[in-house]
């Protein structure tokens, strides 16, 4: 019988890798188009459909289990899967922020730290990928998480810390809270890098606001309410609800507190404590 040389002999067929990699590959294509169904929903903006936006995240999240979604050292992932991946919970962490879920928000961090720190090298940059870490700083200092927001700031290049707006706009806030400039805070309000940003900056506006409440109580025996308007950045129209709502009295045009929160006789002089610290704020920040 004849037989062929045996370097001739081809190498035998590998039918079920072969079909493991078409069927990838299909798998692939279909996720493909449930992402780009999902992004042309959110490129509505304030036009898109929620409810829709929703749906397809959890179809979309379920179809990426198929793939190679959140992959470890033993995984290998190609690019695409991955760049789809990290755009679909990109997307998932803003409509999280939209709908006003904290814990959602924070579950689509977590998973998006992979894609921006394990896999830094290997995907191209996300244009998003510092605006959602800002945001997620942001997040945590309205929370007042400050151990876990310098943990965070850490894993971060110095250059973007510096440099980068969607960075430097909690840090600055950071520090505002850390120097007790509380007045710096809110006005940082109407200076936003981002709309999202929004939903977080309100939630810290609403604790820095009752943290100079607490020093209104402390610093005066009453207060007229503009001027308690004022200090607490609240229209005057609003004035009368916030006092509701820290029990405080109104009697005429002026401020009444708890009588918990009164100084005690004979105690420190707060007033006059108040306009010291205040001018020697004044003073350090010409030195500086």
């Amino acid at each position: 019988m004849f037989m062929l040389p045996r370097s001739k002999l081809t190498k035998p067929v590998n039918v079920k890798s072969d079909f493991q990699k078409v069927l990838n590959m299909a798998e692939l294509k279909a996720v493909v188009t449930e992402y780009q169904e999902l992004s042309k929903e959110w490129a509505k903006g304030k036009n898109r459909d929620t409810g829709k936006v929703a749906t397809l995240l959890t179809q979309l999240k379920f179809s990426l289990t198929q793939l190679t979604f959140l992959p470890t050292k033993d995984q290998d992932a190609n690019i695409q899967e991955l760049a789809v991946s990290r755009d679909t919970l990109e997307i998932g962490a803003q409509y999280a922020v939209t709908v006003g879920d904290i814990p959602m928000f924070e579950r689509y961090m977590a998973q998006l730290q992979t894609y921006y720190h394990d896999y830094s090298t290997k995907l191209p940059e996300s244009a998003f990928k510092y605006q959602l870490l800002g945001l997620n700083l942001l997040c945590l200092l309205a929370q007042n998480r400050v151990a876990e927001f310098h943990t965070e700031l850490e894993r971060l290049p110095a250059k973007e810390i510096q440099n980068n707006v969607y960075i430097r706009h909690p840090v600055s806030l950071e520090q505002y809270i850390m120097e007790g400039s509380y007045n710096k805070v809110l006005l940082a309000k109407g200076n936003v890098p981002a709309e999202s940003y929004n939903f977080f900056i309100d939630i810290l506006m609403d604790t820095v606001r009752n943290e100079i409440a607490s020093c209104l109580e402390k610093a005066y025996k009453d207060i007229s309410c503009a001027d308690a308007a004022r200090m607490l950045s609240i229209p005057s129209g609003e004035m009368a609800q916030y006092a509701k709502g820290r029990k405080w009295e109104v009697v005429g045009n002026r401020l009444r507190y708890r009588q918990d929160n009164q100084q005690e006789d004979g105690g420190v002089p707060s007033l006059e404590l108040a306009n010291m610290a205040i001018t020697y704020a004044r003073e350090m920040e010409q030195i500086v």
